[in-house]
């Protein structure tokens, strides 16, 4: 009753129009911390994919070393799932065995689902790749990625896949937007290959400025997600800022559409727009101030978080969207790499890898 009294305080005070600037930053960052705390001590009831989706976030926020227990948990799991697939590729077929369950398995909730289960059931072994990459990803992203035995195996069948064809397809693009843009950075980080340009290119070239206002919900929510995450992968997700002026032509476009975003974008997206000026060093811009006020008016003082676009308070399915608005509304303008797993798992024995398999659940892509 008490947290939930001083939220309802917070949220009095952020309806106040003739609040300072600074006071309102302070109100704002206030609220920020108590959709983290309803978070905190729920976590340990959340599936592993949002322990790590939270942990990681918050650690790159915060520097906090108690976030880094829950980091560590999940490179174990990412080793053994990374073990497994290295060895796989050395047996003919594995790869597009591994594809074809993947396809078979995606989820059919959605239409926006059924269309990516459908996509991908047309790239052969793209499925398998896509997974393998954001796992090669987030190990070279805690300093894990050298001392994982024949881990160039691994990149060597990254180098052969198709991905040029895959990221510059229109139809593609159309519909997985944000994960094209995260996949030509992490190849480029990787080391594998460089594509920043090639999909930078097809990507505008799909969506010229005087197509926009023609999109329907699900096609602008796409083209926003993409645009945002040209940014925040190149961030390596919130552990350093980018060059604005390398990304000038998203902030260009974003502020274009601000009367939208406000209007059209869910609350995730309202907030990964903000965290795109943010990374640029933006945080003066107007639309972050608007994006800011709109999640604090989101908040529901019932759940004291933000619900989704259908009203629902379920914490897990909510921690994408409310671990995305703390970040907004505490950001304190510094952001903490890492965190390196190096010196802690860099030396795991074979008995330790086979254990942990036999706990690896794995984990979503949503990065």
């Amino acid at each position: 009753m008490k947290k939930l009294f001083s939220l309802m305080i917070v949220l009095v005070l952020a309806g106040c129009a003739a609040m300072e600037p600074h006071a309102e930053r302070d109100v704002q960052r206030d609220a920020g911390l108590a959709i983290q705390e309803i978070y905190e001590q729920a976590l340990p009831t959340l599936p592993d994919d949002k322990q790590r989706h939270f942990a990681q976030r918050l650690y790159r926020l915060t520097g906090e070393q108690r976030w880094w227990t829950l980091n560590h948990a999940y490179g174990e799991r990412l080793l053994a799932r990374l073990e497994e697939d290295i060895v796989g590729l050395a047996e003919p077929g594995y790869a597009a065995a591994r594809s074809r369950a993947i396809v078979a398995d995606y989820s059919q909730r959605t239409a926006k689902q059924r269309a990516r289960r459908a996509m991908l059931g047309e790239w052969g072994e793209i499925a398998f790749a896509r997974g393998l990459l954001f796992r090669l990803v987030q190990a070279e992203y805690h300093g894990l990625l050298p001392a994982i035995e024949d881990h160039e195996r691994a990149l060597g069948y990254q180098a052969e896949v198709d991905w040029a064809a895959f990221l510059t397809d229109p139809a593609v693009i159309g519909i997985y937007a944000a994960q094209v843009a995260n996949y030509k950075y992490f190849l480029h980080q990787l080391g594998v290959m460089d594509l920043r340009r090639e999909v930078e290119e097809a990507f505008r070239r799909h969506y010229p400025p005087d197509r926009v206002a023609g999109l329907n919900d699900a096609e602008y929510r796409n083209w926003l997600y993409g645009l945002t995450h040209f940014v925040i992968a190149d961030s390596r997700y919130y552990q350093r800022k980018v060059d604005p002026e390398v990304h000038a032509w998203v902030l260009e476009a974003l502020e274009r559409e601000t009367a939208g975003i406000m209007a059209r974008a869910t609350a995730d997206i309202q907030a990964e727009v903000a965290l795109a000026f943010l990374l640029a060093g933006r945080e003066d811009h107007p639309l972050v101030g608007r994006v800011r006020e709109a999640l604090m008016a989101a908040i529901d003082p019932a759940s004291g978080i933000i619900p989704s676009p259908e009203g629902e308070n379920e914490l897990a399915g909510g921690e994408h969207r409310n671990v995305l608005a703390i970040m907004v509304l505490r950001w304190p303008g510094r952001l903490h790499p890492g965190p390196d797993l190096s010196d802690a798992l860099g030396g795991r024995s074979a008995e330790c890898d086979i254990l942990l398999y036999s706990f690896v659940n794995g984990d979503n892509q949503n990065v």
